[in-house]
């Protein structure tokens, strides 16, 4: 089955998700720079899943990029990702919105938690599809960072009950190991045309 409308589809919904997420920001209802600080912690919040939505658009076309086939499997695990990634403007308004309170802290942890495990999903369904020989597979091996990140958020949930501060650095961490794209899928492929 041919991936470019599974790209197409992804990329249109992302672009949506990130125009609701700046939709949801409002402006001050002050004339000085005291208006502004207020919405401080909104504008962190916004900025922190603008690079996170754009950490999963960039990684998602470099994991198309590595695969030639796509088949249900991998159809109904994108869906699955595009599901948790669409809870990201609702998450990033509550939490930016209530200023780091617990349960919207933990509420924000649990969709990045979900998107970090429906991204891992679509990995094994497009490595099942294109075969354990393929790049994509050799690419990503043992996928650690992966497994690091949910680890990360699965730690970010439980401290938001306790110090919500430890969350949102553990939020940061993840997107700044995530920050620089994977290269290993862009070498794989070089490697699979120069041979």
């Amino acid at each position: 089955m041919d991936k470019g409308r599974l790209e197409a589809f992804s990329d249109g919904v992302i672009a949506v998700i990130i125009t609701i997420m700046v939709l949801d920001m409002k402006p001050p209802h002050g004339l000085d720079l005291h208006a502004m600080t207020t919405l401080a912690p909104v504008f962190a919040a916004y900025v922190l899943s603008f690079v996170f939505v754009g950490i999963y658009w960039n990684n998602h076309h470099h994991l198309l990029q590595g695969a030639e086939y796509v088949d249900g499997r991998a159809l109904w695990a994108n869906l699955f990702l595009l599901f948790w990634l669409s809870l990201v403007p609702f998450a990033t308004a509550w939490m930016g919105e209530t200023h780091g309170a617990a349960i919207p802290t933990a509420t924000y942890g649990v969709v990045l938690l979900g998107s970090a495990i429906a991204f891992m999903l679509l990995l094994g369904a497009l490595i099942a599809c294109n075969g354990a020989d393929s790049a994509l597979a050799r690419a990503t091996g043992d996928n650690r960072k992966g497994k690091l990140s949910i680890a990360l958020y699965v730690l970010a949930v439980a401290a938001a009950f306790y110090v919500t501060w430890i969350s949102e650095a553990l939020f940061v961490c993840v997107s700044l190991m995530w920050l620089v794209p994977d290269k290993r899928i862009e070498r794989a492929l070089a490697s699979d045309e120069r041979t």
